[in-house]
């Protein structure tokens, strides 16, 4: 009888042991994939980045590698302190971070780093300060804050509907003169989804998603490098020598790895062909060194990253936690958003955006950003769960006195 006990005592403490790892392990299905393509990231960045930074800084072919590393280690810092943060902290502050979000945006346009006609970049230092990528973290915390503080009024009323749509408006027309048009499309597609899901009526979504279009068509047609863009991805080869160029190298690598790549390394695009290919163009090296499979191996894992985002948001709203199920349904929707429309310019797909492959392409503010959204992802998942292994525990135990007062 004694040794019976002590199994039954021994079983019990490693159950116990079991309930608690579920309970605060960090969820393998979202940190794997973003942990391969951070190494996917480091790694292309150092194949791609060695001729341009050999020729154009004084021969030290590391220089972005090095910079990459120092921005990693700062985003996996950054995320580890996200990581310890409550998700009320981001509902609360949602609305202070978006004011200081437009602040920057501001000051971008008055004091701002100029760089191929764009002025998008804050110097601070050797440091930059893109308030673009924050601006695409502090919209989607706002939007979840909003979304929970007016869910009624969205279902509604037309007004709960159009006046998120009114700061981000304001935050467009702000990018626009930058000018990044990248960054406003995937910011409005981004809101208009969480929209959707939140309740708001499919006529308005429809009628909205219509007018957007119009209005990004509308600002596309009035700069004439726009409508190049816009109509260079349809026939590259037509001026190859200009408006077409940097797609047309982008289509040769894709050409060139075939199914398995012609190896890490072992690129000739990245020889000065195409230009700057460690930052907007790393897929286009990848896809030339790593072939169909590889390209096949990243689209995989950011899908499942996508999938388990939704997850994750669906399991929050069962448990009533709805702004942690919108802000991880917004930053599930931002990340692959960009990485498909990334992955479209640089397989021809879609005309020429210039924004950066989330966790791969070279640039710091990019990096942060994207590791601090999936670790708020992370946080949600770990109080989830916790809340489940509570709700669960209340119900065993209801489910225990409800037995006893029918044995009695």
């Amino acid at each position: 009888m004694t040794s019976i006990l002590k199994t039954l005592r021994v079983s019990d403490f490693i159950e116990q042991l079991k309930l608690s790892d579920r309970r605060t392990r960090l969820d393998p299905w979202l940190l794997g994939p973003v942990m391969i393509l951070l190494a996917i990231g480091v790694m292309m960045v150092a194949s791609s980045s060695m001729p341009f930074a050999e020729d154009h800084m004084n021969g030290n072919e590391f220089h972005f590698l090095i910079r990459h590393i120092i921005y990693l280690s700062i985003a996996l810092v950054a995320a580890m302190l996200v990581l310890q943060l409550d998700t009320r902290f981001w509902q609360v502050n949602g609305i202070y971070m978006l004011l200081f979000g437009i602040v920057l945006l501001m000051l971008v346009l008055v004091i701002g780093r100029e760089v191929n006609g764009s002025k998008r970049w804050i110097g601070i230092g050797p440091m930059t300060v893109q308030p673009a990528e924050l601006m695409k973290f502090f919209i989607v915390t706002y939007l979840a804050g909003y979304l929970v503080r007016r869910s009624d009024e969205l279902q509604t009323q037309i007004k709960g509907f159009t006046k998120p749509l009114l700061v981000i408006g304001l935050v467009v027309a702000f990018l626009l003169l930058q000018p990044d048009f990248g960054s406003s499309a995937v910011i409005v597609a981004t809101a208009l989804a969480m929209l959707f899901l939140a309740g708001a009526k499919l006529w308005q979504f429809i009628s909205l998603t219509a007018f957007v279009g119009v209005v990004m068509a509308l600002v596309a047609w009035k700069e004439p490098y726009r409508m190049k863009r816009l109509t260079s991805f349809l026939d590259p080869w037509a001026d190859q020598f200009g408006s077409g160029y940097q797609l047309v190298q982008s289509l040769i690598a894709f050409g060139r790895g075939d199914w398995f790549g012609v190896g890490l390394g072992n690129s000739v695009q990245k020889l000065s062909y195409l230009p700057e290919a460690h930052t907007d163009f790393v897929f286009a090296v990848f896809a030339e060194e790593f072939g169909f499979i590889g390209v096949l191996l990243v689209i995989t894992l950011f899908a499942i990253i996508l999938l388990r985002s939704l997850s994750i948001g669906r399991r929050a709203l069962k448990m009533e936690q709805y702004f942690a199920a919108y802000v991880t349904y917004g930053f599930g929707f931002w990340l692959s958003l960009q990485a498909l429309i990334n992955i479209g310019v640089s397989s021809g797909s879609l005309p020429t955006k210039g924004l950066t492959l989330p966790f791969i392409s070279y640039g710091g503010n990019s990096l942060i950003v994207t590791c601090m959204a999936i670790a708020i992802i992370l946080r949600v998942d770990f109080e989830v769960r916790r809340r489940e292994h509570e709700f669960a525990k209340v119900k065993r135990a209801y489910r225990s006195a409800k037995g006893g007062q029918n044995d009695e």
